[in-house]
């Protein structure tokens, strides 16, 4: 293997030692960058990650619209959202292995031009094509693969420790902002142009100026580079299914991976049929007519989307900071702020739906409460994964939590949810009002779900120390040894003790 050898230090002796040897590539000075292009990084990614999100989610801001084009029922709507979703994580774990072994910079461009040309190509789809429609949500969910993947791995080797918590608070705001804004740019563009395809028209300017940015501003830092790991350069590589059994160990990441899942499943359905939701309720209260033809009056998407937008900003930022300030007195903060809010916007979603065909206010109040409390965890979750998996499975670990998250979350989340509300319906009146308790009672499987994934994060906080711990170890590849688990395991208090 080849090796280099230090200067000479001070008194003429060579390296910590004096012995004058040789050492491994592995000890190379560490990685640097300005200060300024970390930041300038860092704000790009978020710029794309906003992007990202609002492609997840213009589809629900013009819903009512595209189902009337197309002429899907409530039963095949929901398969939007599942195509989107099942191309993504399958792609996500080629993204992945991709992402830990070669040019992350390189693969999130590919995504972003996927995700971009297929968005544009579905605008121009004739009715009689609906399938076209669906496959075109598939492209846009592989782009989206690469983003989702690997745009937090390259933030965890840009920042480290508290500077990280702070950036990837400010990156998974645009998680809710970037949905928010979804619905709020489709109904506004649907408003000023009396067609829905001009939302996916809009958007890819938006991303040909993400990309150029991305090509110009963010670098592709070593792996592991800000910890100064010693495994971050020229050590051997180990076998991605070597990453997988070491995750699979990782219990710290199997239950908050999880918990991830409720969290997906909540938020997929909630997102995808919320604004129907709203707008039915409306129609109950006689405070809309029924929409029988384009354009559909979109002010309940409009209203959504402001509230994602708001609830989501002020979840994520309370989330982070209670995260910051409380592990300094409670190691296993992360995993207890999850579980807390979780098992509080179990009931705050409940009274939501329970009190829509009550009062609209009250049901306001409360989805805005249960949005809130969700949104706590998205920068909390992603913390954890880092401080919990060596920095050269990271990209293998985000893939594995994005697939398992959207395979038993929101990629049947939307489905499920339609496909019980067409069943309910089936059996009942043609009605608004039947319609709307059908799809009601559809959503009440999301308030048990959210409730789990709060004991999911229970479980988290039990094993947060030790993987923390063994984590922190260094070394080369992902780590085999049992004893060096066992001693992780047992000096994880003393290790998070003695940490900055």
């Amino acid at each position: 293997m080849s090796a280099e050898c230090r200067e000479p230090g001070p008194g003429g002796h060579s390296g910590a030692s004096g012995s004058g040897a040789c050492l491994p590539r592995s000890t190379s000075a560490p990685w640097r960058l300005p200060r300024w292009r970390a930041r300038a990084a860092a704000a790009v990614l978020c710029y794309v990650n906003l992007l990202n999100y609002m492609n997840w989610f213009i589809v629900a801001g013009m819903l009512l619209d595209i189902q009337n084009f197309f002429q899907i029922q409530d039963s095949n709507a929901g398969l939007l959202q599942t195509v989107f979703i099942c191309c993504l994580l399958l792609s996500a774990p080629v993204f992945g292995y991709l992402g830990d072994r070669h040019s992350r910079k390189a693969t999130l461009s590919i995504g972003i031009l996927l995700w971009s040309g297929a968005g544009l190509a579905s605008s121009f789809i004739s009715p009689q094509y609906s399938w076209l429609f669906f496959l075109s949500r598939g492209v846009v969910g592989i782009g989206s693969a690469s983003y989702s993947t690997i745009a937090p791995t390259v933030l965890g080797d840009l920042f480290v420790r508290d500077q990280r918590t702070r950036v990837l608070a400010i990156f998974y705001i645009f998680i809710p902002v970037g949905s928010g804004l979804g619905y709020v740019l489709g109904s506004a563009v649907l408003q000023l142009t009396g067609n829905w395809r001009w939302g996916f028209r809009v958007m890819p300017c938006l991303e040909a100026v993400a990309l150029i940015l991305l090509i110009a501003l963010v670098p592709d830092p070593p792996r592991g580079a800000a910890e100064k790991q010693e495994e971050a350069v020229g050590t051997p590589r180990s076998s991605w299914c070597e990453d997988v059994r070491y995750l699979g160990r990782n219990w710290s990441f199997v239950w908050s991976t999880l918990g991830v899942t409720a969290i997906a499943f909540v938020t997929g359905a909630l997102g995808f049929w919320a604004p129907k939701f709203l707008f039915e309720a409306r129609v109950v209260h006689g405070l809309q007519p029924p929409c029988l033809q384009d354009p559909c009056n979109s002010q309940d998407s409009l209203i959504f989307g402001i509230l994602t937008v708001v609830t989501g900003i002020i979840g994520v930022v309370l989330g982070a900071e209670a995260s910051r300030r409380y592990k300094k007195v409670n190691p296993r903060a992360e995993p207890l702020i999850c579980a807390c809010s979780l098992l509080t916007a179990a009931p705050c979603l409940y009274l939501a739906l329970v009190l829509a065909p009550v009062t609209l206010l009250a049901s306001y109040v409360f989805l805005a409460l249960g949005e809130l409390l969700l949104s706590c965890n998205w920068a909390v979750v992603a913390d954890i994964l880092l401080s919990v998996v060596l920095p050269r499975c990271r990209g293998t670990a985000e893939a594995l939590q994005i697939t398992v998250g959207h395979v038993l979350g929101d990629a049947g989340s939307p489905y499920v949810t339609g496909l019980i509300s067409g069943i309910l319906r089936a059996g009942r009146p043609d009605s608004y009002l039947q319609s709307f308790l059908s799809l009601q009672q559809s959503f009440l499987c999301c308030t048990f779900v959210i409730a789990l994934g709060g004991g999911c994060f229970l479980l988290t906080a039990l094993r947060l120390e030790g993987d923390q711990a063994l984590a922190r170890q260094p070394g080369t590849g992902t780590p085999d040894s049992k004893d060096a688990e066992s001693r992780a395991l047992l000096s994880g208090t003393r290790v998070a003790a003695e940490d900055p």
